[in-house]
């Protein structure tokens, strides 16, 4: 499955570059397995991941939880928590 990923604030710094279009494998149903896959992809997606329980997702502009399929996903957007103010 292709699906294009944008990365927001710092997790786009960290990764280093704004997004990208990526050919999953199979075995990635859930934004969870998405987050794992992409950890494996090199040293900065590492970093930019490694606390995964504060990565906020969401799947065709609208918020997600780790346990969500991306099955359909047009688009997923992978952002820091928001801080208000």
């Amino acid at each position: 499955m292709k699906v294009d990923l944008v990365y927001f604030a710092w997790v786009r710094e960290r990764i280093g570059k704004p997004g990208e279009t990526l050919d999953l494998p199979e075995t990635v149903k859930t934004v969870g397995d998405l987050l794992n896959h992409l950890k494996g992809l090199g040293e900065e997606y590492e970093i930019a991941l490694e606390h995964d329980r504060v990565i906020r997702v969401a799947i065709n502009q609208e918020h997600a939880t780790h346990d969500e399929p991306i099955a359909g996903a047009r688009e997923i957007g992978i952002f820091p928590p928001m801080t208000g103010g």
